[in-house]
């Protein structure tokens, strides 16, 4: 015989309120009849919250909403998808830097393990998110920081384990522009940064010389 309980968000009603927004617009441009889902917009904020602030695994999740595995992973998926839509990209993130005052940003990165990966990679019998330096797969996401708090401004997208390791790749490839949910095309080539983001440009290493730029 199950045990019902009852939990608390530890978040105010404003913060579901402001999801629930969000849902109720992205399903407005869908296109979704009324009626329809299971889940309001209000319940399905809830779900998604829960499954970001307490962890909480996917079926439980779905249990206690009533209803199916697939349908659940399809409403926290998109529940993701709407709070990235709200992120700002990283030439934004630059610009308000600057306007703030800051003399420099701190750019760091961290490899998040997983398990739930697996996809085959450049290099024979090794996978694309196997990390060496985590000894484990993962994903590897970059931030920049405020220089005074720390206080994450902008995050990456994730990308494979991998590249993490600075002799992972088995020759030169510069990496693919930063690019948000938001954001259109990169800049044309040859094209020159505005004087608002001079200082904090993202600058790709040098392609290495010697041997290595020959293999």
């Amino acid at each position: 015989m199950s045990v019902t309980y009852t939990a608390e968000l530890p978040l105010g009603a404003q913060t579901v309120a402001r999801l629930a927004a969000l849902l109720v617009a992205e399903r407005k441009r869908r296109g979704t009849r009324v009626g329809t889902r299971r889940l309001s917009c209000w319940d399905q904020a809830v779900f998604v919250l829960r499954w970001f602030c307490d962890g909480t695994r996917v079926r439980p999740l779905c249990g206690d909403h009533r209803v199916s595995r697939s349908a659940g992973y399809r409403y926290l998926h998109e529940g993701i998808a709407v709070l990235a839509w709200q992120a700002p990209d990283l030439r934004g993130v630059l610009l308000a830097a600057k306007t703030a005052g800051y003399p420099h940003v701190i750019i760091d990165g961290t490899v998040i393990e997983t398990d739930r990966v697996g996809v085959p990679g450049p290099t024979k019998g090794v996978d694309l998110w196997w990390s060496a330096k985590a000894h484990n797969h993962g994903g590897n996401i970059q931030v920049v920081s405020a220089p005074d708090d720390g206080w994450p401004l902008w995050t990456s997208d994730v990308r494979p384990g991998r590249e993490h390791d600075s002799t992972a790749p088995p020759r030169y490839a510069p990496p693919a522009p930063c690019r948000s949910w938001r954001t259109g095309p990169p800049p044309a080539a040859g094209s020159s940064p505005t004087s608002a983001t001079k200082g904090y440009e993202t600058r790709s290493p040098s392609p290495p010389s010697g041997p290595q730029a020959a293999a």
